[in-house]
Parts: C-alpha cells; structure tokens; sequence
C-alpha cells in the first residue's frame, strides 16, 4: 500500500509525488492516458522528422518557478532552449514590435513606435525588478501567502503600493495608453495578456499582461530541448529514482471515502488502490467535485459554488511542417520563438468580443510558434516545426466569419477554420502556405480526449478572470489545496495559482498533506501518551 496515491501524470502530479518521495513517502501515479505528461508532451505526429509539442510549448513561468529550480532537474538531463528574440508582434504596416531578454533591445523597439517609450518600459522593468522576489513568493506559495505577502506588503508600502495595485488592477488597453504614447509597448502588453482568457478591457488584464511581459523580458520564453516532454520525462526519472511509480493507462473514476477521509481509488477497471497517508488530485475542480467525489461527501454550498465555475476560453489549435523559415512580411519576426498575430489592440478587442458573444472569430488572433528558431533540434536544418493557436467559444452561438460554422468540429469545419487561421498567418508572412509540407488540426473535442482537464480545450483549467482567483479559485474560500475531505488535496491548475507550467499547484497540494500528516501523527502520540500518563504507566 502506497502513502499517496495521486490521480493524473500532468507536471503537477509528477511535481506533488516527487515532492512526496522526497519525504520519503511511497508514491503510486495514476494516469488515464497511455503516457505520462498531461499537456507537457510532444510527438512525431505531424511528420516523422518533427517534434511537434501536443498542448504547452514556451515556459516563463517554469524558468521563473523556485519551485521547479529545486528540483534540479538539469540533473535528470533536462536543458533549455531560446530563441534569439522572446516575441514579436508585426502590424500589416510593416512595424514591429519585439520584446527581447536584452532590455535595450526590447527599449529601442518601443522607441521606434513614440519617443520616450523605450524609457517607459524600462520604468516598468525597474518596478518589475524590486518586487519579482516578493511576488515570485507570493505567486508559487499557498494562498494566502502570509510571509510572502507580508515582505511584498513592505516593498509595496515603500513604493507607492495604492498607486501600484491601480496599476495592476487596470484592464490591458488602459495600462497601456497611460504608460505608452505608441502602439508598441500597448502590443507587447495586451497580446501577453490573451494568453489567458483576458480581453484588453477587462480588470486585472494589464496585471496579467505586465507578469507575462516581465517575465519574457527576464527569463524569456524558453523550451525543454528536444520537445514539451523533456521536462516530463525528467519529472518521471526523478521520480522513479527515489521509487515512485507511474502508472499509465489507469484511469480514476473514483476517490474512495471511508470514515469521512479519503484512504484511496477505483479505477476503471475496478481496481482498488489504497492510500495510506493522502490523495492528490492533478484534475479539475469540476471533475473532483463533480465525479469523482460522491456528493454526500462534499458541502453543499461548495457543489452549488462549482456549478458558477468558469472555464477558460476554447482552444483551436494547428501543427505544421514546413519545408522552410517563415517568410514574414517583418524581418524582426524571423528571431522570435513566439510571434502575436493580430492588427493592434483594436483587433484584440474585437477578437475577444467575438468570443465573448459566443461567435467563431473571423480574424482570429493567433500565437504562433516558432519552434525550430528556437531549439533547432526540431526538424532538419532549412525547416520550421511550427504551430498556431486561437480561442473560440465553448458555446457557439454563430459564426463571425462567411463559413458557417457552428461549433460541432466536424471533419469539415476543422479544416475550414484551420484554413482560417492559416489565412491570418499569410497576412502577415505572404507564401506561408506554399511552404506547408504537412499540418496537424487539434480542435476542441480533440484536446480534451488527449487529456481530460483540457475540458472543451481550456488550457488554464478555470478562467484567470479576477472572480477567479486567489481565495475564489475554484470558488469561493476554496483557495487552497486542502479539501472538504480529510486526506484528500487539489492539486491541479483549478487551484491557486492557476494554469501555465510552473508546479505550485502540485508542491501546494505535497506540503499540504505532509503538513496534515505530522500534525496528525503529533496529535496521535500525545493522545498515547496522555493516555498512558492516565494508566499511571512511566
């Protein structure tokens, strides 16, 4: 019988039972998929001299993770790849801009766009600079992150912290006009903050645009050499070194409640696991609550809460071959690992309108990756292994473009909207498509049955909209890894802090258990020994 058992194979379960063993816990992995990795893996799909990566690709938020950096996993053979420039986000006027680990390049790129905005970026570095360790703290520790929170608190007294949390509260497209005179730096900010599912007006997105930004701008956007899954096979590697177990092609259909604790699963296949110490769950708060936890177990005012839970947008997404570099229109775009594709702010916000009324965008914004600029062992020299990605609606309610399409990602309408997103890509880069050698299509339905927490394609597990977060994620007073049920711990991206790879959820949800673990096993030993005290026994 195993100390923990933890339910799913994605970088945060494999982080929790690294952490576990390092306890020196016995630890048992269950994945429902016939590898390891959740949405940090890659294949051989598109064509066979490729490495295409499945789901996640570029990493600033593992490069910046501590959590992460202690678990060395250079020593498991893991290395990183960057491209020459961080992103670029071309206009179809021929300007650029690019945001680069080298700040004067970043400054001068900004500056070409207005005078005096180089300077302004680099104003929000310094900002950057003096609170990264609080908020690196406060971001990767469990909410509420009270030391974190509280050295931050200083800093943020010390430097005009009302005045700052304004700033970070602002939606994208304000923060931008108040710091930019030019298009440039607005670019870099909002295009950062539609990574997640922020539309340029909506509150807290320049916050999310500034983080994402700044961490481009210091750790970059690298990738594990070789493919997504170099960091899960080092995961896994380390793990197996300290005797844990991954067991693939096992899925959970039920955590196992005796006594009002979790003491372990079921499987599909109707094997019982047992846990001695703790269940982690590397799966949404919707598939916990909803399936795997049977409702007399749980509060009733948490199952009416996760019924308000809110799922990132959509996520349409197309692998290429390319027979060459892609020819952009701009050059400062040939070096970048990760290119923005969409006219201005202007055409963010209306992408995200779009969405927001349930319509298929018709001029979807695209992040496009480059991934032989960036680690050229993808694909033989003189070719690119890229891909593109683009939200839509979960519930499509019409069609913002001339095709028809409803949502039922079909044969018929992948195709169709694949060839939309490649017309988006030939805007900007004319003689794109001449140089396809073959594509990938992963819509939606596609994306979740490759791994189920990527419900409808959402890739963040829950919206990263402020009602969502911190001590509301997944719903409210929910915020961190402990359960409603004794023994078991969320550790997946519904729990704070939220989607990207970094592990936090997963460390989160291991110190969690062997925190409770000791207070439990304190607490047994002095009831032995007020007992034995009561017998009168020395």
């Amino acid at each position: 019988m195993p100390d923990a058992v933890v339910i799913g194979a994605g970088p945060n379960g494999l982080v929790a039972a690294n952490l576990l063993a390092d306890a020196g816990w016995s630890v048992e992995v269950l994945e429902a998929q016939d590898v390891p990795g959740g949405a940090v893996r890659h294949d051989h799909g598109v064509a066979p001299a490729f490495a295409s990566d499945l789901f996640s690709a570029f990493y600033p938020l593992a490069a910046a993770s501590p959590v992460l950096a202690r678990l060395h996993l250079e020593r498991e053979g893991l290395s990183w790849s960057h491209a020459a420039k961080v992103l670029a986000h071309p206009l179809r006027d021929g300007r650029c801009a690019v945001l680069s680990r080298d700040l004067e390049e970043t400054a001068a790129s900004l500056e070409a766009f207005a005078p005096g905005d180089g300077a302004a970026w680099k104003e929000l570095r310094e900002v950057w600079e003096t609170l990264r360790p609080g908020i690196l703290d406060a971001l990767f520790t469990p909410f509420p992150p009270v030391r974190a929170g509280a050295r931050l608190a200083l800093k943020l007294r010390a430097g005009g912290g009302l005045r700052l949390a304004r700033t970070m509260a602002l939606p994208v497209r304000r923060l931008g006009e108040e710091e930019f005179r030019g298009e440039g730096g607005r670019l870099l900010l909002a295009g950062n903050a539609l990574h997640a599912d922020l539309s340029p007006e909506a509150a807290g997105s320049g916050g999310f645009g500034w983080l994402m930004s700044m961490l481009g701008q210091t750790y970059g956007f690298p990738v594990p050499t070789g493919g997504a899954g170099a960091l899960t096979a080092a995961l896994v590697r380390r793990l197996a070194g300290r005797g844990g177990i991954v067991r693939c092609g096992e899925e959970v259909t039920e955590v196992v409640v005796r006594g009002g604790r979790a003491i372990g699963v079921r499987t599909a296949g109707g094997e019982a696991v047992p846990a001695r110490k703790a269940v982690l769950a590397d799966v949404s708060a919707p598939a916990l609550y909803g399936s795997l936890v049977a409702e007399r177990h749980l509060p009733g005012r948490l199952l009416a809460d996760l019924k308000r839970f809110q799922w990132d947008f959509a996520t349409f997404k197309v692998d290429w071959a390319l027979n060459g570099p892609v020819p952009w229109a701009c050059p400062e775009a040939e070096q970048a690992g990760t290119v923005h594709l969409a006219d201005g702010v202007d055409g963010l916000t209306r992408f995200a309108a779009q969405i927001a009324m349930g319509r298929i965008p018709d001029e979807p914004f695209a992040i496009f990756g480059q991934m032989t600029t960036t680690d050229p062992s993808r694909s033989p020299r003189g070719t690119e292994s890229a891909w593109a990605y683009t939200h839509v609606p979960h519930h499509v309610r019409g069609d913002a473009g001339d095709d028809g399409l409803t949502g039922s990602w079909s044969a018929r309408e992948q195709e169709v909207m694949a060839d939309r997103v490649e017309a988006q890509v030939e805007l900007y880069a004319p003689g794109f498509r001449g140089l396809i050698r073959a594509r990938r299509i992963l819509a939606p339905p596609t994306l979740e049955s490759m791994d189920a927490n990527l419900h409808g394609g959402a890739i963040n597990g829950g919206t990263t909209a402020m009602h969502q977060q911190l001590v509301f994620r997944p719903s409210p007073g929910a915020g961190r890894p402990e359960t409603a049920v004794p023994g078991l711990y969320l550790a997946s991206a519904s729990a704070h802090p939220g989607g990207g790879v970094h592990g936090a959820p997963g460390a989160n949800a291991a110190r969690a258990a062997l925190r409770r673990h000791r207070a439990r096993a304190l607490s047994h030993l002095q009831n032995r020994l007020a007992h034995r005290d009561r017998k009168g026994q020395p």
